[in-house]
């Protein structure tokens, strides 16, 4: 049951992870920089971030009863332009990830196994964690390369800095070897 426990721990700093990487990469652009995008066949930001929250709600909403991919989803239009404002936007971020965490949160170990179905597909709760595990951080990724195009020599580094990766690994090297949770000390210099 251990490895279960930890599992669950573990997602969940993974998780509040990226959507911190997300919401600093945010932070720094300019409201009208959400809204941007460099052509047809791309999305803004804002619309990365309207499916995502599309797809959090559905995949989460009554996770371990229903179908991942809900009826009332209707994920062509999250593709479609619609929010006006960032406030709107970070509203729409927060209700996603609120009912993601929501459902995280109230796991138990011993459901980790559980069946459960996402477009008729049955598959274990770890495994529909992995998905979203790989799914978000996709989309988190496409955000931040759009955001540093964006802001181009104005950009602060969310992660080791270009051409500064001897200092960070001299300065993990100087510290005592430890069994922690990687996600700790990132989560701590994003802050």
């Amino acid at each position: 049951m251990e490895i279960n426990s930890n599992y669950l721990e573990s997602i969940k700093k993974q998780f509040l992870y990226y959507k911190t990487i997300a919401e600093k990469t945010m932070e720094q652009l300019e409201t009208e920089q959400l809204f941007e995008i460099a052509n047809e066949n791309s999305n803004s930001i804002a619309t990365i971030i309207k499916h995502m929250s599309g797809n959090m709600i559905s995949r989460w909403t009554n996770f371990l009863t229903t179908d991942g991919e809900k009826k009332w989803r209707n994920r062509d239009s999250e593709f479609i332009e619609t929010i006006e404002s960032k406030e709107s936007l970070l509203t729409i971020w927060e209700k996603g990830w609120n009912c993601l965490f929501a459902v995280i949160n109230d796991l138990k170990s011993e459901e980790l196994m559980t069946i459960i179905y996402i477009r008729n597909e049955g598959q274990t709760v770890v495994e529909a964690i992995n998905r979203q595990l790989s799914h978000y951080p996709y989309h988190i990724g496409q955000i931040v390369f759009y955001a540093k195009m964006l802001k181009k020599t104005e950009w602060n580094s969310l992660s080791i800095p270009k051409n500064k990766s001897s200092n960070y690994n001299v300065d993990k090297f100087s510290k005592e070897k430890s069994i922690k949770n990687f996600n700790d000390a990132e989560l701590n210099k994003l802050k």
